[in-house]
Order: structure tokens, then C-alpha cells, then sequence
């Protein structure tokens, strides 16, 4: 199929690059599918939940990490369901800096993050400024093999009082999708 579509053959690559295969397993280690379901709260604090799926894969000659995030899940999507978010995540690991800079864009609501990533301790932290300054960070928790939680919170106060505005919570759906480094 990739042969089919050069585009695909030249993003997809068949694992970590060389140069930097250990620090491209903070994020490898999810390649592959997911399923489950998004919590999240609206601007009126209401609190909806839906299925989801994402799919993450080695890209650009393994020195990216570029993933996609549905929900709801397009087998379980009603139709006439409104798409809450179709996007995608493109994750460079820096090794002058040893963080990860990472790119979100989702289409269906034109958002666009730009924000750097890095492992702390068990987890995973991304954190970007919002344009009215709040600090914003997406988590993956309770990572193992299988399953992780990933969970986007906000504070208006510089870190002191977090506010949870949405959750993933996964789990793998191809067992053999990881390839040793």
C-alpha cells in the first residue's frame, strides 16, 4: 500500500534512526494502534465521553514520531456524528537539548500547538503557553506495554492549581507493532 502513495513511502519508516534509537523509545514505545475513550469538559465545565482511536508510527527515516488522534473512532462514529478531533502529532527528538519538540494540528478545529516534551520520571510531560498565557501540558501516565492514560490540564496560576480539561484512557490494539531498537 505504501508503494502505492510516494508520500506515505517517504513519512513511514520501519523503526528508530540509528543515530538516536535509545532517547526515540519515550515515544516508540507507542508505535502502533490504540483504542478507548476521551473524557473531556466543554466550556461550560460539562463533562462528555466518547470512544476514540489514535495510531502512532516511526516517520521522517526514524527521526520522528508522528501519530493520530480520532475521536470519536471512526468504527464506532454515528452517522452525522460531528468529529470532535481528527489530528495529527509530528514528535522531533533534539539531541542538543534532549527534549522533543512536538507539533499539533487538528483540522477540524484549527488548533495548532507547538510545545517541547520530555520524560519525568514514569511519565511523560509536553508543555506549551495558550495565547492568553496559561500554561498548558499534556501527560501520558500509568504507562505500561499495553494501556497508558494521557491527560491535558491548564493552569491560569503558573502551575500552582490544575485544571483537568481531557483524558484518553488506551489500550493497544496490535501486540506486535513495537520492533526492538
Amino acid at each position: 500500500m505504501l508503494n502505492a502513495f510516494p508520500m506515505l513511502s517517504a513519512l513511514h519508516a520501519d523503526g528508530p534512526a540509528a543515530d538516536r534509537a535509545a532517547a526515540m523509545w519515550l515515544y516508540g514505545r507507542f508505535v502502533g494502534s490504540w483504542s478507548g475513550r476521551l473524557i473531556y469538559f466543554d466550556a461550560q465545565n460539562i463533562r462528555h465521553e466518547t470512544s476514540a482511536e489514535v495510531h502512532f508510527g516511526w516517520a521522517l527515516e526514524g527521526r520522528a514520531v508522528q501519530d493520530i488522534w480520532i475521536a470519536p473512532s471512526r468504527s464506532e462514529r454515528q452517522p452525522g456524528e460531528p468529529q470532535i478531533m481528527y489530528g495529527a502529532t509530528l514528535r522531533v527528538y533534539d539531541p542538543g537539548s534532549d527534549t522533543w519538540q512536538i507539533i499539533w494540528t487538528d483540522p477540524v478545529w484549527q488548533v495548532y500547538d507547538r510545545m517541547t516534551g520530555r520524560a519525568d520520571g514514569d511519565n511523560i510531560v509536553q508543555e506549551y503557553r495558550m495565547p492568553d498565557g496559561a500554561r498548558c501540558q499534556w501527560m501520558f501516565t500509568e504507562i505500561t506495554e499495553n494501556s497508558f492514560h494521557w491527560i491535558r490540564r491548564e493552569s491560569t496560576d503558573d502551575g500552582l492549581h490544575w485544571e483537568l480539561r481531557g483524558e484518553f484512557l488506551l489500550h493497544r490494539q496490535v501486540s506486535d507493532s513495537i520492533k526492538a531498537a
